[in-house]
């Protein structure tokens, strides 16, 4: 399966929680916020050598192109594509699939998994095990899986996949029938998910065949089976020409999963469990999770010293100090140019405050 295994790691985003770090020229993917690598250079490390780097894709914002090509010049520059226009993972996933039933000349079997490029996983070997048996599975079945992750705490902010039976299948990745995807839950509901034991974070790991994928487009977003044809057809050597981009103006902005796998019925769509440690790295306080705290549980990144200081996350580099006196529960981020400080609670409200900067025109640079 290894010549028709292709992997598409989506990495469009800007990552505005993770400002003042993360700009529009450098955004979360491009910062080495955990370890030596960038988070996209860990993404397409991890998964080799089940996919060969001839089919590794990354799909991004035009403006990132030349910055990754540069980063990782072991890549084919032309698997580096940058997306017309920016319309969420529907469209993206759309253009993927055109590009990769080119590639494998109309393969219906060529295997896709699309991951993003903001997770952390250290442990590659039984990631890239999962995503081998959830590969077989798709060829054998027609169906679509998707990575579910045991959860460790009533997360409200996860997506939530209610398994069913397992099958009987060869492998040792436990692969299990979809009862159907939940949203974002409250409190309560995430509680109760929990004790029941048969929700599964939705990771947004998806393994599918052209052939599956493109049948549910055509069922469920014809739109974007439309794109994924004139791709198919007019995608040579990394172009995109004119046919490409007025397809891809005419789409709407759409997630891949109010497009398609919110659509699809359960039976459709089958559940790979996860052996292998996960995060998603979606705000300054994911850095709990991977960085080691200190005595007084605080996270620290760079050069810091503080009187009574609890429970806080702070960032910096070699070169600046930060210090603070009687604070609990804060995140702390200076760089050279903006400095962010606000309460830990407060830290999904930074795209609130990145629209505000956004809306005073002489505060652009700092975007």
């Amino acid at each position: 399966m290894a010549d028709d295994f292709y992997a598409v790691v989506m990495a469009g985003g800007r990552g505005e929680r993770f400002w003042p770090q993360s700009r529009a020229s450098r955004p979360k993917q491009l910062l080495r916020l955990i370890g030596n690598l960038t988070l996209i250079e860990q993404t397409v490390e991890r998964l080799k050598p089940l996919v060969s780097d001839d089919n590794t894709l990354i799909i991004t914002n035009r403006d990132y192109v030349e910055p990754m090509r540069s980063l990782m010049p072991q890549l084919n520059p032309l698997n580096i594509i940058g997306e017309p226009f920016g319309r969420d993972t529907g469209p993206c996933v759309a253009l993927a699939v055109g590009i990769i039933r080119a590639m494998s000349k109309g393969n219906d079997e060529a295997v896709m998994c699309m991951l993003p490029s903001d997770q952390i996983i250290r442990d590659s070997a039984s990631m890239r095990e999962v995503l081998a048996d959830a590969g077989r599975t798709a060829v054998e079945t027609g169906k679509i899986v998707t990575i579910g992750i045991t959860p460790e705490y009533p997360s409200t902010g996860y997506g939530y996949i209610k398994c069913g039976a397992a099958l009987e299948r060869p492998g040792r990745t436990v692969i299990r029938q979809s009862e159907g995807f939940k949203e974002k839950p409250d409190a309560e509901t995430a509680a109760r998910m929990l004790a029941e034991g048969s929700y599964r974070w939705n990771s947004g790991i998806f393994i599918w065949t052209v052939g599956s994928i493109m049948n549910a487009f055509r069922r469920h977003a014809p739109e974007l089976a439309a794109l994924a044809d004139a791709i198919c057809h007019s995608y040579a050597d990394g172009e995109m020409n004119e046919t490409i981009l007025e397809e891809y103006g005419k789409c709407e902005r759409i997630s891949i999963d109010y497009a398609v796998m919110e659509k699809l019925a359960a039976e459709e769509v089958l559940v790979a469990e996860s052996t292998f440690d996960w995060d998603d790295v979606g705000s300054w306080t994911s850095l709990r999770n991977q960085v080691k705290p200190d005595t007084d549980n605080n996270v620290v990144q760079g050069l810091f010293e503080g009187l009574n200081v609890h429970n806080s996350i702070i960032v910096s580099d070699s070169s600046h100090l930060v210090t603070a006196i009687d604070i609990e529960d804060m995140i702390i981020v200076h760089t050279e140019d903006a400095t962010l400080v606000c309460k830990t609670p407060s830290a999904q409200r930074v795209k609130e405050l990145i629209a505000r900067i956004a809306a005073n025109p002489d505060l652009d640079s700092f975007l």
